[in-house]
């Protein structure tokens, strides 16, 4: 199956210049998403994953259903004040700005191996951000699970070497 035939580009969204890329046309589609959520399972199957963390907030929509596919649990990655107990917290840098992401203090162990999910991978900031919380929480970043993948905005080389792995790349 060709996911990437399953998104939809809408041009000029949602400022002039911006060819934004609609997952919920794949989202959609059962056979799509279980598709999406199989492969990602394969490519991770022997990486001695133990937890996988969801990023905010279409990371959930990926992140839950692999877990489950992996016989895995799952935590989330949140912003800023949105999480109900203690928290760690880290502040990246926008375009325009600063955001900051949280987890629970409680996610895991130390020396637990996760497997971070969100849906796109454009300059690598807010992924960057959320890897640095599970090594300050005492994780091991062993992997990294995007469906789309902006190639030219360079964030796979802003990752060094973490395992990144995406199933849909865009070149332009």
């Amino acid at each position: 199956m060709d996911l990437k035939e399953k998104i939809r580009v809408i041009p000029d969204f949602p400022k002039p210049g911006i060819s934004f890329k609609d997952i919920t046309t794949l989202l959609k589609d059962g056979e799509a998403l279980q598709e999406t959520v199989r492969r990602m399972a394969d490519y991770f199957k022997d990486k001695q994953i133990e937890m996988v963390v969801g990023v905010e907030s279409r990371g959930f929509i990926l992140g839950a259903p692999l877990a489950y596919e992996m016989g895995l649990g799952f935590t989330l990655i949140r912003k800023s004040g949105k999480l109900p107990g203690e928290v760690l917290s880290v502040e990246y840098d926008l375009e325009y700005g600063t955001d900051r992401l949280e987890i629970h203090t409680d996610s895991f162990a130390p020396g637990t191996r996760v497997l971070i999910v969100d849906d796109l991978l454009a300059t690598g900031g807010t992924i960057w951000a959320a890897a640095e919380l599970i090594r300050k929480l005492g994780g091991e970043v062993a992997g990294l699970a995007f469906l789309v993948e902006l190639t030219y905005l360079g964030g796979r080389q802003r990752l060094g070497d973490y395992d990144v792995f995406t199933l849909v790349e865009y070149h332009d």
